[in-house]
């Protein structure tokens, strides 16, 4: 064959090919690979999937397939790998401003919910974790408080908590980056801070990032738990927990030589550390976690 014969992988009528390949059983797996690889090649992708006839629903059934495998778990790591290749076309549509709002209007997200619950640490659980993570951080990437509105109504918070508290390093870092999107968003942060038990759900899942990070420390994952920290503390109720269950290792110079190469860590955490040292009064302690729970009451 000529060389120019030969299909140039940025040829849009490839994808278009490959788009209507999604919809051949025979043909699927190959074109969810391929879109997957080529997705960051063209900038009108999303618009071409989501416009194009069946391709979503095609997406969400290589979703809703894989269900009855992960209770009990016997998905294997070709299946969700397929799985994330459809993920990653469902993060290319989550991503693109024209796409955006008809995704969530089309409440896909919900789909995702299954994967984001499961705790088996396998690569293959966690692939679909991480995978699934990134569609929902795509989404929050842009401030839009319709976006916040819909993970705070349909209960994404504890799901992210969860994968803050169970997942690789990877995942930890983007569930707690969706976390962080959030409690900056007012209804974000009111949501937290409306109850003891909502607070302190959320302060153990960081303070498990905190010790997961003593001998590993990540300073991409430590700048966005401590931006958390940081707009909890402006709630005042969040502020007055704080004073009483701040991690210590946020206290105590652990990470002080692991931010010591980056200023802008440096500069948070030392924003931080005035903020609460400057908001302590004198007196006993007395019964500290009384108190912080008195606060959020």
């Amino acid at each position: 064959m000529l060389t120019s014969e030969v299909p140039s992988p940025r040829d849009p009528e490839l994808v278009e090919r490959l788009i209507l390949d999604l919809l051949d059983p025979e043909l699927k797996g190959h074109a969810l690979s391929e879109l997957r690889k080529k997705r960051e090649m063209f900038q009108n992708l999303a618009m071409l999937l989501w416009n194009s006839f069946g391709t979503v629903a095609a997406l969400i059934q290589e979703i809703v397939v894989v269900y009855p495998a992960l209770s009990p778990p016997t998905l294997s790591l070709g299946a969700s790998n397929r799985v994330c290749n459809a993920l990653a076309l469902l993060q290319c549509i989550a991503s693109h401003p024209e796409t955006r709002t008809h995704f969530l209007q089309a409440r896909i997200p919900l789909y995702l919910c299954a994967f984001l619950e499961t705790d088996n640490k396998a690569k293959q659980f966690e692939y679909l974790r991480l995978t699934s993570l990134g569609v929902i951080g795509a989404l929050v990437k842009v401030d839009d408080p319709k976006i916040i509105n819909f993970l705070l109504e349909n209960e994404f918070v504890p799901l992210c908590l969860h994968n803050m508290t169970i997942g690789s390093e990877l995942s930890k870092t983007v569930a707690t980056f969706i976390t962080e999107k959030i409690v900056v968003d007012d209804a974000g942060l009111a949501y937290v801070c409306a109850n003891a038990d909502r607070f302190y759900a959320v302060g153990a899942a960081l303070a498990t990032v905190v010790t997961s990070m003593v001998d590993q420390p990540s300073k991409r994952l430590l700048k966005h738990v401590i931006r958390c920290y940081l707009r909890m503390s402006e709630n005042p109720r969040g502020f007055a927990a704080l004073q009483t269950c701040l991690p210590p290792q946020l206290k105590d110079g652990t990470f002080n030589s692991s931010l010591r190469d980056d200023p802008s860590g440096r500069h948070l955490h030392q924003q931080l550390l005035v903020k609460m040292t400057s908001g302590k009064k004198g007196g006993g302690a007395g019964n500290s976690a009384g108190v912080a729970v008195r606060a959020l009451r």
